[in-house]
């Protein structure tokens, strides 16, 4: 569970923000003494990949690839940082839940929300879709995958290219609460990772134009 500072710490060691926290699921966010009862209408969080594939077989969908992801993400845009344009604020307004402030001890919530927001918070994009930058994680079908000579760090580098672990699944979309530099760099939509606590899912119905559907896509993009 994220747990905030109260000063600045070393961003090098993960367990000076993140509290082990024994019954802390996606039914109880911060552990047994909290409840999900006044959040039906926020993003669901400490999903698995797993989970996210299981409720995608039993609701008869598929989680997206990772073009699948960006092209809904992009709502009809190209060559731009974020699904809404290139600056992050535009004109001093938040389009987006993500950290303001010093992470991990500081956030001025110029966005207002502290944590997880409601989803339609904030403006849909060119699809009319939701949260497809910040709030939580989305995680996505696409593996990551082994590239022989690369020494990423699979929490700090910014996944421009797959990573070193074939384990794990892309996920996608920032959240509300990015480490150290990556606030804005992980609301992007060109922006990878392959795991993180604070992590949901969206499914896709498939019904995509053939490039989406082109093995090539992901080397060609």
């Amino acid at each position: 569970v994220f747990t905030m500072t109260p000063g600045p710490v070393d961003l090098r060691h993960l367990s000076q923000w993140w509290t082990w926290t024994p019954g802390a699921s996606w039914r109880r966010p911060e552990g047994p003494r909290s409840t999900i009862a006044n959040r039906s209408d926020h993003p669901v969080v400490h999903v698995a990949y797993e989970d996210a594939e299981a409720y995608c077989a039993w609701a008869g969908e598929e989680l997206p690839t990772e073009a699948q992801w960006e092209y809904a993400a992009r709502g009809g845009i190209d060559g731009h940082a974020f699904t809404w344009g290139d600056e992050a604020v535009p004109h001093g307004r938040y389009l987006a839940n993500f950290w303001q402030g010093d992470f991990p001890w500081r956030n001025s919530e110029a966005d207002g929300f502290t944590g997880t927001a409601p989803v339609g918070s904030f403006p849909p994009n060119g699809f009319g879709l939701f949260d497809m930058a910040g709030n939580v994680w989305q995680w996505t079908e696409t593996p990551t995958y082994p590239f022989a000579g690369f020494d990423v760090h699979p929490l700090y580098d910014d996944f421009t290219t797959p990573t070193f672990d074939n384990q794990h699944n892309l996920i996608k979309g920032g959240s509300w609460v990015a480490c150290g530099n990556e606030t804005l760099r992980s609301a992007r939509y060109a922006f990878r990772r392959h795991f993180f606590q604070h992590a949901g899912f969206r499914y896709v119905v498939t019904d995509a134009p053939a490039i989406l559907q082109s093995s090539n896509y992901e080397t060609d993009k």
